[in-house]
């Protein structure tokens, strides 16, 4: 998405506090700002409480409404019902495109889904502990662990792309001691950074997305293929793996290989990606014969 049309998107931001610390504010509001401009800025909790202090000293450097909402009944969360009705009066004024609902309590799965089925984009923030109900009922779910500090690998994963693109006398060789560089580089990372590990579910979940928007000669458009992967599982990101990009965690592993190719309506070349020897193509190639 370009700039511009990132700034054309509303985006409503909706912080449950009394589920989200305060620590993870900056890094947060820079990662939100990826998907829209967030014109409405709101946070929910009951101020009077000595626990959302941290939050106080925070709010004006967002430009972030705090929203009053006291605690009635012990035990019980009037915060979550006060987001709900504001986010549904924001639903019904129109006055938004999408919306991110910041909290990891599962009391708001209904709320997401109800925002999805009137056509509005939803973005769940959480931590990883959020249950996977919610999670599902987002388009996309971030977890607020990967977004604690920066990655340092992002020159590293731009590099090993432009390598990619050398001519093809010596697109093999480079395409070689980049997945090299990305395998040394990523065990770094991922021993410190990553959430979830690489398994043969996480396997099965890439294969088949590439089977799904391959061409005949078994290529597919990495774009495509990371828009298909957030639709299939909300909470797919490729620095829950330890890596900045989909293109530096699929160069790490020697599965899968990588070029780039002309793309129909596109301003010159795009990254396209392929599982090498892949046993369902080359038993399709052999039939074409």
């Amino acid at each position: 998405m370009d700039e511009k049309s990132r700034q054309d998107i509303r985006l409503a931001v909706l912080i449950d506090a009394d589920n989200i610390s305060h620590h993870y504010l900056q890094p947060m509001m820079q990662e939100i700002a990826r998907y829209g401009n967030p014109t409405i800025k709101r946070i929910y909790g009951d101020w009077t409480k000595p626990n959302l202090s941290g939050w106080k000293s925070h709010l004006l450097d967002y430009a972030i409404n705090p929203v009053q909402q006291f605690s009635y009944t012990s035990g019980k969360n009037s915060t979550d019902s006060a987001l709900i009705i504001d986010a549904m009066d924001l639903l019904y004024t129109d006055t938004v495109d999408s919306f991110c609902l910041v909290s990891s309590d599962s009391d708001f799965t209904r709320l997401a889904t109800r925002l999805r089925e009137s056509g509005k984009t939803v973005y769940g923030i959480g931590e990883q502990k959020t249950p996977n109900a919610f999670i599902a009922s987002c388009d996309r779910f971030i977890y607020l662990e990967i977004l604690e500090d920066e990655f340092d690998d992002e020159e590293q994963a731009d590099k090993a792309e432009d390598k990619i693109a050398k001519t093809s006398r010596f697109r093999q060789q480079a395409r070689t001691k980049s997945s090299q560089k990305e395998r040394v580089n990523g065990k770094r990372k991922s021993s410190k950074k990553a959430l979830e590990q690489i398994d043969d579910k996480f396997l099965h979940l890439v294969d088949q997305s590439i089977r799904d928007v391959e061409d005949e000669d078994g290529w597919a458009y990495l774009g495509e293929v990371g828009q298909l992967l957030t639709k299939k599982q909300p909470s797919f990101d490729a620095r829950n793996y330890g890596f900045a990009k989909l293109s530096s965690l699929l160069l790490s592993m020697d599965r899968y290989e990588m070029d780039y190719k002309d793309v129909p309506k596109s301003h010159g070349k795009q990254l396209f990606v392929r599982l090498k020897n892949d046993p369902l193509r080359i038993k399709k190639n052999e039939r074409s014969f």
